[in-house]
């Protein structure tokens, strides 16, 4: 049987160092990749243009999305100018990431948004986001681990009747932490089902269950033996896919 291509929003590293300084690659984390084979798809990184065409294109190619994490969301989206603490954005990526939501929405298949991913399809659908962690009037747990990717730093509580839950089959767990803008307000046409101890919206999704977004980084944890379950977020891109 033909297992569905599973589509990868790519980035782009440029070489500090060797024979070409400056050089562009269009890349993902391997952990993305390895993720969805685990998962029975067929990943497909979709690498970054600005072309709207081609993005048409790359999108009518896959039957399941994954926004990959990256740089801070420019706040120009959401109607806020930089803060001090705001870290290096890229907003031609932004508009690019938020066109493959869009046909993917429209073309109802799954969507996954993972760290900036989730912000992304917050922002996307009118959700602002802290700058920076520092910005949160309430007391803020760390949210920027400094050890190894695939440990588990602080807890996660799901609501039992999302779609979230559902796919987890899990409301309350650890998870890895790796970013330093939260959402602030959860966008008026999605749900928040997911928070952090203190109080962080980390898990989103729209009302038809198709568009859900994580802050943690399960791609890092999927090989982590006492988080099987995390797998089932792949999992069900790949069982979804059209």
């Amino acid at each position: 049987m033909t297992k569905p291509l599973i589509g990868v929003s790519g980035s782009v590293i440029i070489d500090d160092g060797g024979i070409f300084p400056g050089y562009h690659r269009s890349y993902v984390n391997e952990d993305y990749i390895d993720s969805v084979v685990k998962n029975g798809g067929v990943p497909f990184i979709i690498p970054f243009t600005e072309d709207d065409g081609v993005i048409k294109q790359q999108l009518d190619n896959v039957q399941g999305l994954i926004l990959s994490g990256g740089h801070d969301v420019d706040p120009h989206l959401y109607g806020e100018e930089p803060e001090q603490k705001l870290g290096k954005t890229w907003p031609a990526r932004d508009r690019f990431d938020m066109r493959l939501l869009k046909l993917a929405e429209e073309k109802g298949i799954p969507v996954l948004g993972i760290c900036r991913g989730a912000q992304i399809i917050n922002v996307y659908h009118g959700g602002t986001l802290y700058q920076d962690l520092s910005y949160r009037p309430e007391h803020t747990l760390k949210h920027m681990q400094g050890h190894d990717p695939s440990l588990a730093t602080h807890g996660m509580q799901v609501e039992e009747d999302s779609k979230l839950a559902s796919i987890l089959g899990k409301t309350n767990f650890m998870v890895n932490s790796f970013h330093h803008q939260l959402i602030n307000r959860v966008a008026p046409d999605l749900r928040g089902v997911a928070v952090a101890p203190d109080g962080v919206v980390e898990g989103i999704e729209n009302s038809a269950g198709t568009v859900v977004g994580v802050q943690w980084h399960p791609e890092m944890m999927h090989n982590n033996p006492e988080y099987k379950f995390i797998n089932n977020l792949f999992k069900w891109v790949v069982d979804n896919a059209k």
